[in-house]
């Protein structure tokens, strides 16, 4: 029986965790995924995933991609009760998804969507999932900054330094706050993301919600693609992963 390829798509608080990606000396998502696939399937399992949350960073909707050899696909399929009895209670496998051999959970996708949450009172329920701003914020002032967005395509000035990337360039499609009874929501969707992109944006929106810079000083970020004169990025605590869409899945 040959080697075959599969999606799978989770979902997991990233509070306890250093991000999605393994690394040494730090407990990672995906480092837990693949302990877990691999006892399950009986063979070393390695998976690649649509792409890396940071530190503290929740994921609602995230994919990755691995291959397994010599397992009939019912029995892949109907893996997910048993490699979820094997993880964490805070990181769940959803369903795993048969695709052809060359599907990328990275390099195929064709949108992502990120959700921020922020909140103005105390509240212990929303430790770690949530961002408390103590500040009055203008949200229409922030509401026009953030539709600028969709009018630019370079993100150089909210990009991390010294990434690997061949190009800064993104599609933004949305970008919106929307008043909750229990806060605010950032919601942000792109063709593609750079590293600590959203958490930098929604940094200088808040400078902007803070009256701290007008329309015209976010315009002026934008175009000097300099990382420096962005706001500085917001804690991980209340950003989301809630959105990966594929030409292939529904």
């Amino acid at each position: 029986m040959s080697k075959k390829r599969y999606f799978i798509q989770l979902a997991y608080d990233g509070s306890l965790y250093h991000g999605w990606q393994t690394q040494p000396n730090a407990v990672t998502v995906q480092e837990l995924l693949d302990k877990a696939m691999s006892v399950f399937f009986r063979q070393p399992i390695e998976t690649l995933g649509c792409g890396r949350t940071d530190a503290g960073v929740h994921a609602t909707d995230f994919y990755a991609h691995f291959d397994v050899e010599g397992v009939e696909e019912a029995k892949v399929l109907s893996a997910v009760t048993g490699i979820n009895a094997m993880l964490p209670y805070q990181i769940a496998a959803k369903r795993i998804i048969p695709v052809h051999d060359d599907a990328h959970a990275r390099f195929d996708a064709t949108a992502r969507a990120y959700k921020y949450y922020l909140h103005f009172e105390k509240d212990p329920f929303k430790l770690n999932r949530s961002w408390l701003v103590k500040d009055k914020l203008d949200v229409e002032a922030m509401n026009n900054a953030a539709a600028m967005l969709l009018n630019y395509t370079d993100f150089s000035c909210f990009s991390k330094s010294n990434t690997q990337t061949f190009t800064n360039n993104c599609k933004i499609t949305k970008a919106v706050f929307e008043q909750q009874e229990d806060g605010l929501v950032f919601t942000i969707q792109a063709d593609r993301f750079l590293r600590n992109m959203v958490r930098a944006i929604m940094g200088t929106l808040v400078q902007i919600g803070k009256k701290e810079i007008d329309l015209t000083d976010f315009k002026a970020i934008i175009e000097s693609k300099n990382r420096s004169k962005a706001g500085q990025s917001v804690p991980a605590c209340g950003l989301y992963l809630v959105k990966i869409e594929y030409p292939y899945i529904r």
